[in-house]
């Protein structure tokens, strides 16, 4: 892998000055975009360095030889887990110090993570510099001293610090609520077929932001703030995104089945959900909290090159059901019943 942009910088520190390591860790400061992310000291574990990223940027992997974050022990599906998280809140400069101790294949690693976020990224080379593997003495950018290493931090990075969220927009008319309880939202003629004969193709159902323009959203139910900080550190992306979607509108699992990534608005202030036969799809407001989570899933399937009308949350519905009614298990509060029935094709 070839690296030649501004956007690597390697800083040589030959004496292992401990001014280094102290500054970044100090400039650990995850709501301005910039993480250090702390190597695990020799972790065997192949993806110990895509947990050490997540780790940084606040989530937390459930402990446990039968944990249900066991499929992030896989090196692809971790690293695309945290460059997910980079892109959603808008990462856009990493510190890595004690680089010198990686192996080449996780400083590839980083390096691939890098070229999926646009981040800068900056690796503390905490010995003498003949050591650089070529990947990395191919970077253009070297420094050392004390004071280039401040203004490097003071720089701003190459993507925004923060994902603009604006607050959803005000609703325009009552919404209607169902017999069952739950918030449900006026909806067009093409989304509320009364029936289908046998064999007829329901008819086609616009994306949320062509929803939004005529249908008012469903208010989103409040939840604790407790429970919204235990979803926000789940770790895979998909899970977190799905969960969360069904603790503000407590919807059945069933209706993300069919949620695609066109039935989330741009600025993540909407979310629309589909009945089978598209009989009834209703628009639900995304509170605050919310939005950074499902950005994430949304990242998630952008990074996997699904086209827009694919289903977002469809891998955590088939090969992940058991890890996401394991999570929801895990958050008795939110009272999130996932049963078998509904996770299957």
């Amino acid at each position: 892998m070839a690296v030649t942009d501004s956007t690597v910088t390697i800083v040589v520190d030959e004496q292992d000055d401990l001014f280094y390591t102290r500054t970044a860790l100090q400039a650990h400061r995850p709501g301005e975009g910039r993480i250090t992310v702390q190597p695990t000291p020799a972790s065997g574990s192949p993806a110990a360095l895509a947990h050490d990223m997540l780790y940084a940027l606040g989530k937390r992997l459930a402990p446990g030889p039968n944990s249900p974050d066991v499929w992030l022990d896989s090196v692809n599906a971790a690293w695309l887990a945290a460059a997910a998280w980079g892109v959603a809140m808008g990462v856009r400069h990493v510190v890595v110090p004690r680089s010198h101790l990686l192996t080449r294949r996780r400083i590839d690693q980083l390096l691939a993570w890098r070229e999926s976020t646009g981040a800068q990224l900056t690796l503390l080379w905490q010995t003498a510099s003949r050591g650089l593997p070529p990947v990395l003495a191919r970077v253009e950018r070297h420094i050392s001293g004390r004071d280039q290493f401040e203004a490097l931090l003071a720089e701003p990075g190459p993507i925004p610090a923060r994902p603009f969220f604006p607050p959803a927009p005000p609703m325009a008319r009552p919404a209607v609520v169902a017999d069952a309880g739950q918030s449900r939202a006026w909806q067009p003629q093409e989304a509320r077929t009364a029936s289908l004969r046998p064999g007829q193709l329901a008819p086609p159902c616009l994306g949320a932001m062509a929803t939004a323009q005529v249908v008012q959203a469903a208010p989103a139910l409040e939840i604790a703030s407790e429970e919204a900080a235990a979803l926000a550190a789940l770790a895979h992306p998909l899970i977190t995104g799905a969960l969360s979607v069904l603790a503000f509108t407590r919807v059945g699992v069933g209706s993300l089945r069919f949620t695609r990534d066109l039935d989330i608005t741009g600025d993540v202030c909407a979310i629309k959900l589909h009945g089978v036969g598209h009989r009834y799809c209703p628009l639900h407001a995304v509170p605050a909290w919310a939005r950074p989570l499902l950005a994430g899933a949304r990242a998630h399937h952008r990074l996997t090159s699904h086209p827009p009308g694919d289903g977002v949350f469809a891998p955590v519905m088939l090969a992940g059901a058991q890890h996401l009614r394991a999570h929801a298990g895990r958050l008795p509060r939110l009272d999130l019943s996932l049963p078998a029935s509904v996770l299957v094709p």
